[in-house]
């Protein structure tokens, strides 16, 4: 269980702004953090890592103290076992694939789990590579090991796909779902792809300007519990087209293109652009606006 409870003063393109959260993610979870740039989702991250520091707060996990403002305890972030996967992939150029996660070991010379890793991501056949050989993909595979190397407490993810085409990023969902059961992690995701989210979280929250306006099952939080359909689609608007009383609504969803239709008083409430769920009720296609 990690429980966060943190309050600190920002600066935001607006002006100042109160970081302000409290939250509980249980063991084995993969939790996201969503909501617009601003909101405080990079900050709660480095606060976590005991990268920044907090004006109030309390960070437990797994019964353990890692930061109480109160009594003085603030764990460095050594000492805090979080494996971090970035955007940047940030490996050591010079280094092989191989060299690379062994640098991560640190003073651990068993690295009997690094060749578990390379196995489990695929890296057999790159182990021996610099990184500048690599795809971005193998990259982010790479990225991903190494955070694994220390065998963390929390996996920390700040948007790692969100450079990568969404073939690459389909399969590197299934790498961080595999590692995340196979080693029973708690997972902290940071994303704002909808259908990333609701395919990978077990639980979300929803920020707004450094507070907590929503969290809980992912479908829910996103969809305001409209959503009770037989199945579930998640895409993107590309066009709407009146016809008579009805609007034909073009979807994109992964790499197909499906279109659905819907009555004037649904189409006021959607716009080109606009992240929805497509439901069915009696075989009947539903179209929802993701807030």
């Amino acid at each position: 269980m990690i429980s966060v409870v943190l309050q600190k003063k920002l600066k935001s393109a607006t002006g100042d702004m109160q970081l302000d959260v409290a939250f509980e993610i249980k063991k084995g979870q993969l939790a996201t953090l969503y909501g617009k740039s601003g909101a405080g989702k990079t900050t709660i991250f480095r606060i976590l890592a005991g990268l920044l520091n907090s004006d109030q707060g309390k960070i437990t996990v797994n019964n353990t103290i890692w930061l109480d403002t109160e009594k003085k305890i603030n764990l460095p972030p050594q000492k805090r076992k979080i494996g971090f996967v970035f955007q940047e992939y940030a490996l050591f150029p010079n280094m092989t694939v191989l060299e690379n996660l062994k640098f991560a070991l640190r003073n651990n010379k068993d690295d009997s789990f690094v060749k578990e890793l390379i196995e489990i991501v695929k890296l057999g056949d790159l182990q021996f590579r610099k990184p500048d050989t690599l795809s971005g993909g193998q990259k982010q595979r790479v990225a991903l090991a190494r955070a694994l190397v220390q065998k963390p407490e929390i996996l920390m993810l700040d948007e790692p796909l969100s450079a990568l085409d969404f073939e690459i990023r389909n399969k590197l969902q299934q790498y961080i779902l595999q590692v995340h059961r196979e080693f029973n992690l708690t997972t902290i995701l940071i994303s704002h792809d909808i259908s990333e989210i609701i395919k990978m979280s077990d639980y979300l929250i929803e920020l707004d300007h450094g507070k907590i306006i929503k969290q809980g099952l992912p479908t829910k939080v996103l969809t305001q519990n409209k959503v009770s359909g037989k199945f579930q689609l998640h895409g993107e608007i590309l066009a709407m087209v009146n016809q008579d009383f009805i609007f034909i609504i073009t979807v994109l969803i992964g790499k197909e293109i499906i279109k659905v239709v819907a009555d004037a008083d649904e189409s006021k409430k959607l716009n080109i652009g606009d992240k929805v769920i497509i439901a069915s009720k009696a075989f009947n296609p539903i179209i929802y606006k993701i807030d």
